[in-house]
């Protein structure tokens, strides 16, 4: 916890009584229904819980902002932005129920009333958004193909809306068809060796009317 207060100084007493909970909140529910390696449990704040929170140090999204968190599994990185944004709403969405079971009992413990969740694939998915995030659930132009049509028009926020993707490694031939597509390194915002090659991509849509 010492981490998310360490590069989030500001948070208020109901955000860090909520970032403190997801500990005990998670590994109690991993014992249950495992979406969390054990490995990771033990990392939870350093490896899924600041990991998610990368998003939030190239995007603070402005308040009302829609947000769609696509192969959401065990709620990263949508529980975690939900939490440090109250004023923006969340839909998470998987294709595998029993994460979504783990997700529902954490947004419950937790008390936030800004995340709805969906147990469905995300090309069924008929709304739009300002911004479209995940944790490398697939190579971008797949992940593109999927939430085609799910950009909102409006515009809120300082960067385009678009697609703000979490991945690792090296990038290059993966986007060499996005020249848009904006990279931010990790490691410039935390300095833990986690980070190194870890990145947030935005990669800005058009809304399709």
């Amino acid at each position: 916890m010492d981490l998310i207060l360490k590069y989030f100084p500001n948070l208020t007493e109901d955000q860090i009584y909520k970032f403190k909970q997801l500990e005990s909140l998670y590994q109690d529910w991993n014992l249950k229904i495992n979406v969390v390696s054990r490995k990771d449990i033990d990392e939870l704040y350093l490896r899924h819980v600041l990991h998610s929170l990368g998003i939030a140090k190239v995007m603070p999204f402005k308040a009302g902002s829609k947000i769609l968190d696509v192969g959401t599994g065990g709620g990263f990185p949508g529980v975690p932005l939900a939490i440090l944004f109250p004023e923006c709403s969340f839909h998470l969405v998987d294709s595998i129920a029993k994460k979504l079971k783990v997700v529902n009992e954490v947004v419950e413990g937790l008390g936030l009333t800004n995340i709805k969740t969906t147990h469905s694939r995300v090309e069924d998915i008929n709304d739009t958004y300002d911004f479209i995030v995940s944790r490398a659930v697939a190579a971008m132009p797949t992940f593109v193909h999927w939430v085609k049509g799910k950009i909102a028009k409006q515009q809120n926020n300082e960067l385009k809306n678009g697609i703000l993707y979490l991945k690792g490694g090296d990038l290059t031939e993966e986007l060499k068809d996005y020249r848009t597509a904006t990279i931010y390194n990790l490691s410039d915002y935390f300095t833990e060796d986690f980070y190194e090659t870890k990145k947030v991509v935005h990669l800005p849509i058009k809304y399709r009317g």
